[in-house]
């Protein structure tokens, strides 16, 4: 059973990517942080303001373990820190995954983020120059991780279907 595993920052296009690549290869696609919030009955912010970033964390690392042993195909879209946290870099490249380093620049996660940082508990109300340098910074020290994925794709200037014809390619 194939496993596609979609990582990278947040606002690099991995949940749209995900999605129309399963439709394209008629399998079912899954949002990590989705089935967190379906299985905890709260959202990601109300996880990190509740319970906090560990217990975050403990859940992701477990349904990420389940998602990879799950017995279908799947594409799997990840959050951004899933990769960075309990050892889930060595996920990315076992038996039957083939994982996808979705890259994007600062300016363009920026411009991307800027509008919608109340969503993102981890930049929520920053002022615009301390998004910039929380991204910069936080990219930096995430990059080994990301880099673990089989492959990488850079999406700036990319349609999500230009993205998914090249993760495609490379599938192929």
């Amino acid at each position: 059973m194939q496993k596609i595993v979609l990582v990278g920052y947040m606002a690099v296009g991995k949940s749209t990517v995900g999605k129309i690549l399963a439709e394209n290869r008629q399998i079912k696609w899954v949002d990590l942080d989705k089935i967190i919030e379906s299985n905890t009955k709260l959202s990601v912010s109300e996880i990190f303001q509740e319970k906090g970033e560990i217990y975050f964390r403990k859940q992701e690392h477990l349904e990420f373990l389940k998602l990879i042993k799950a017995e279908e195909d799947l594409v799997i879209s990840t959050g951004g820190g899933t990769p960075c946290y309990a050892n889930n870099h060595l996920l990315l490249n076992g038996n039957n995954v083939v994982s996808f380093y979705l890259s994007a620049s600062i300016d363009a996660i920026y411009y991307r983020l800027k509008e919608h940082t109340a969503e993102r508990p981890l930049v929520a109300n920053q002022s615009e120059e301390e998004l910039k340098e929380f991204i910069a910074k936080n990219l930096f020290d995430r990059s080994y991780y990301y880099h673990q994925a089989t492959f990488k794709i850079n999406t700036d200037g990319k349609t999500p279907e230009a993205i998914v014809k090249e993760i495609e390619a490379l599938l192929n």
